[in-house]
C-alpha cells in the first residue's frame, strides 16, 4: 500500500502578520487556517501529516490540531531549530530567524520515506489542488530526480493590503518548469494591474495568467540528499545579509533543475489562493471562510 504524506511548514514567525498566525482561529466555528488544509489532504487521500514546527509550539498544536485529527490520520512532528542545521553549522549570535523553507523540509527527514506533498500553514489551497497533488505523487512513487508543484495563475495570489512574494514559473510545451523566480514584491495597482515594485516604484507589470508557486510542492525522500547538500553550501558561503538570509524552496528546485536534472511536472489550478500575510487580510479570510461553509463546500464544522 502506498502512503501518501503532508508536510505542513508552521514554524515560521508570522512577523508581517503580527502574532502566531499558525494557530489563529478564522473559521467560522474557530477553525484554524491550515486545519481545511488536512481537511482536504484526508479527503484526498493523504494519510500522514507531517508538522514542522518550533518547539516552543508544540503543545499548543498537539492540543489544537495533532490530537483532534489524530484518529483520521497519522500524526508526527519535526522542529525546525538551529540545532538541525546541516554540517554542525552555527548561526551567527543574536540571529533568531530560521534560515528557510528548505531546512523546513530537512527538519523532517527522520519522519518521511515516502512521496510527500510540502505546503504552508497559513495559505488556503482549496480542495481541488489536494486531489491534483495526490495524484501528482502517486506518479512520482519509486522515482528520483523527479518532482511536482501545483500552480496557481498569479491575479488569484495577491493580496489587497500590501506586497506578497511568488514565485513565477515557466513552463515548456510538456507541461514541466523550466524556471522558478522568486519575486518578492508583488502587489495589485489601483488600474488593475499586478506589478513587481522590488526594484522601482511604478513597478513592472506581470501577466495575471502567469502561474505562480504557493509553495505547494510535490517532492520524493531522493530531495532529502541533495537539499542537505545544497544548503551546507549555502551556509557556508559568507555572501548575503548573516541575520536574514534564507534558502528557499523555489530557488532550490531551480538550482537542482540546473544541476541534477530534475524534471518538475507542473498542474495548474484554476481555484483560488488565500492567506493572512498582513493583518488586515484577516477579514477578508473569515468572510471567504464563511462563504464556503455556507455554500456546502465544507460541513458546518470541521
Amino acid at each position: 500500500m502506498m502512503h501518501t504524506t503532508l508536510l505542513i511548514m508552521a514554524a515560521g514567525m508570522g512577523s508581517r502578520f503580527g502574532g502566531n498566525k499558525q494557530i489563529a482561529r478564522m473559521g467560522p466555528h474557530g477553525e484554524i487556517l491550515l486545519e481545511y488544509s488536512i481537511h482536504d489532504a484526508v479527503a484526498a487521500g493523504f494519510d500522514k501529516v507531517v508538522f514542522v514546527i518550533k518547539r516552543s509550539m508544540e503543545a499548543d498544536f498537539r492540543r489544537l490540531v495533532g490530537d483532534r485529527i489524530a484518529g483520521k490520520v497519522q500524526v508526527c512532528y519535526a522542529f525546525q531549530e538551529f540545532d538541525s542545521l546541516p554540517g554542525g553549522f552555527v548561526p551567527p549570535e543574536g540571529r533568531v530567524k530560521p534560515y528557510g523553507t528548505v531546512h523546513a523540509v530537512l527538519a523532517a527527514k527522520d519522519v518521511i520515506r515516502e512521496p510527500f506533498a510540502v505546503l504552508n500553514a497559513d495559505d488556503f489551497y482549496g480542495r481541488e489542488a489536494f486531489f491534483l497533488m495526490a495524484e501528482n505523487l502517486r506518479a512520482l512513487q519509486g522515482r528520483n530526480n523527479a518532482a511536482a508543484m501545483v500552480a496557481y495563475r498569479l491575479c488569484n495570489t495577491v493580496s489587497e493590503n500590501g506586497h506578497v512574494t511568488r514565485g513565477l514559473c515557466e513552463v515548456d510545451g510538456d507541461g514541466c518548469l523550466l524556471s522558478v523566480t522568486e519575486t518578492y514584491r508583488i502587489r495589485p495597482f489601483p488600474d488593475g494591474t499586478i506589478r513587481d515594485v522590488n526594484f522601482r516604484e511604478e513597478g513592472d507589470v506581470l501577466a495575471p495568467q502567469a502561474l505562480a508557486s504557493m509553495n505547494f510542492w510535490g517532492l520524493t525522500p531522493w530531495f532529502f540528499t541533495v537539499a542537505e547538500r545544497d544548503l551546507t553550501a549555502f551556509l557556508a558561503d559568507g555572501s548575503g545579509d548573516p541575520m536574514k538570509k534564507e534558502y528557499v524552496l523555489p530557488t532550490a528546485i531551480d538550482r537542482l533543475m540546473r544541476t541534477d536534472g530534475l524534471r518538475v511536472r507542473v498542474t495548474p489550478t484554476a481555484g483560488s489562493w488565500f492567506g493572512v500575510t498582513y493583518q488586515e487580510d484577516r477579514p477578508v479570510v473569515e468572510a471567504a471562510l464563511r462563504r464556503l461553509h455556507a455554500e456546502g463546500v465544507y460541513p458546518d464544522a470541521l
